[in-house]
């Protein structure tokens, strides 16, 4: 596997079909550190969730489709894209991206 995922400045993170999580970049790491960080890889996705939120991704799991949601915590806010990975075409899990967003990023409208 190449390294370009260890060294971009966005948590990566990847799980299969059943929620068990396979990958985890030095970013998504240090994201989730409270949580156990990269000994996460293997864990259950789902069970680091709350309820609402474990139900949504347990509906992509099932039904895979992408979901797009910015959050705030400690001042700093982030933009979460959580979409199905495939394999010849056939769903095999989630990807979750996790960026940094600045307080005020800029909009460009293009034609």
């Amino acid at each position: 596997m190449n390294k370009w995922q260890e060294e971009v400045g966005f948590a990566i993170t990847v799980c299969d079909l059943a929620g068990k999580i396979l990958f985890m970049n030095k970013k998504s790491g240090v994201t989730f550190k409270k949580n156990g960080g990269e000994k996460l890889v293997g864990a259950n996705v789902l069970a680091c969730h709350p309820g609402p939120a474990a139900r949504k991704l347990k509906a992509m799991l099932k039904a895979p489709f992408t979901n797009v949601y910015t959050v705030e915590k400690n001042g700093v806010k982030k933009l979460i894209y959580q979409t199905p990975w495939f394999k010849g075409g056939r769903p095999q899990g989630l990807v979750e991206l996790s960026l940094e967003l600045p307080e005020k990023p800029p909009h460009f409208m293009r034609k």
